[in-house]
């Protein structure tokens, strides 16, 4: 065993002549173990959120949207898209009519984007499982229905048992500056079949109707304002975004799931290391416990450096005891904040022990989410022994060189 670290161990575990040495060294290390658990914590929950909000967002967003670089439609029927559909890694192909439009119903109105889409739509997104109430069905026998978010739903007063349809209005294209509204606006009505909650954001802003109901709203009869794909399970988005973008060319822009909610994702990841930021500068300000033990401590083993250079030990071997003394009290709290961080996410996981405050059914998760990912554990880890280096290299590089400088002389 190196001596430097034998020595640093028995300085550690033994008693030193002051009691305060002591408490200060504890002190240090429950300051460190406090800051480490807390930014697993803080990563954790951050984590969890965003693996929240993606899922959420991926119940609506497909893997790959095409929407045209210039202008709001294009037509679908070119030859690109053709072998666009035989790329290997697509397993569905949709075509999408977006454009807002205004509702209204029993005297209430709101402004919507109204989104066309192909028959087969909810195994294509996944959104059949977000219904809250009625189902996911667009048209049958009988006619063409909408489904529409929760949010807008609550502002019209409407549920899907409705006698009355929703009547949607869109300007007439070319026909704005006429008098008469009848001349100004396309007019159509649909009845609700379903209510899904998924986001906030979406909930308050989509009314999914059929493709065929919104070309004719939208007065498209062949051109589409997007086309979504989903891939197949083993298909790479990145690969087959760069086939696609070769495909097409400039004209179109080919946007991942997280180009889609860019904005969003980096706001995330910034507030989350935003946060790592503030509480690293809690654990530096905490780190300077160790700065006041270890020079009390070298102050209080005057005696011993004396002792350990009569026996031919020379400035390094010194200087390494302390610094060995330094790294373990910042090991110690690193190890024992780690190991509480872990213990109180995975109970927060398995159990939700901390609840979302709100009324019953505000919000979709009744607790707090967590997600542990290894790479933030050991940024927290490598980080706090950052910190506990620095702050032992200080009173060692300084303080036991004056004072093996001085016994020299």
């Amino acid at each position: 065993m190196n001596l430097s670290f034998y020595i640093a161990r028995r300085y550690l575990l033994s008693k030193k002549k002051t009691n305060l040495i002591n408490l200060i060294s504890a002190i240090s290390v429950v300051g460190l173990a406090i800051g480490t658990m807390g930014l697993i914590i803080g990563l954790s929950g951050f984590n969890g959120f965003d693996s929240l909000i993606k899922s959420l967002f991926s119940s609506f967003d497909p893997e790959i949207s095409i929407t045209a670089a210039e202008g709001k439609n294009f037509n679908p029927n070119s030859p690109c898209f053709e072998k666009l559909r035989q790329l290997p890694g697509i397993a569905n192909y949709a075509e999408i009519v977006e454009e807002n439009a205004l509702l209204r119903y029993n005297g209430r109105q709101v402004f919507a984007t109204i989104k066309g889409v192909s028959d087969g739509y909810q195994h294509f997104s996944g959104i059949d499982s977000m219904i809250t109430q009625g189902d996911f069905r667009l048209r049958d026998g009988s006619g063409e229905y909408a489904v529409m978010g929760e949010v807008i739903a609550y502002n019209l007063t409407i549920g899907v048992h409705q006698q009355e349809p929703v009547s949607i209005f869109v300007p007439k294209k070319g026909r704005g500056n006429s008098t008469l509204p009848s001349e100004s606006f396309n007019q159509k009505s649909i009845y609700p079949s379903g209510i899904f909650s998924i986001q906030q954001e979406i909930d308050a802003k989509y009314v999914i109707v059929p493709l065929s109901f919104a070309r004719e709203l939208f007065e498209l009869p062949v051109n589409v304002t997007g086309i979504e794909l989903k891939l197949r399970p083993r298909a790479s988005v990145g690969k087959t975004k760069e086939a696609i973008s070769g495909l097409l060319g400039s004209a179109f822009l080919v946007r991942d799931r997280y180009q889609q909610h860019d904005y969003l994702y980096k706001t995330m990841q910034s507030e989350k290391y935003v946060t790592y930021l503030i509480l690293i500068l809690i654990l530096v300000i905490a780190s300077f416990n160790i700065v006041g033990s270890l020079t009390m401590l070298i102050l209080d083993k005057k005696h011993d450096i004396e002792i350990l250079q009569s026996m031919g030990a020379n400035h390094r071997t010194i200087r390494n005891i302390f610094l060995f003394e330094g790294w373990m009290i910042s090991l110690s709290g690193a190890v024992i904040g780690s190991l509480a961080g872990l213990a109180i996410c995975q109970l927060q996981i398995a159990y939700g022990i901390v609840k979302l405050s709100g009324t019953a059914n505000t919000f979709i998760i009744d607790s707090y989410p967590m997600k542990i990912l290894f790479p933030d554990i050991l940024l927290v880890f490598c980080s706090v022994s950052l910190i506990g280096f620095l702050a032992a290299w200080y009173p060692v590089r300084y303080i036991s060189g004056k004072l093996i400088r001085d016994e020299m002389h």
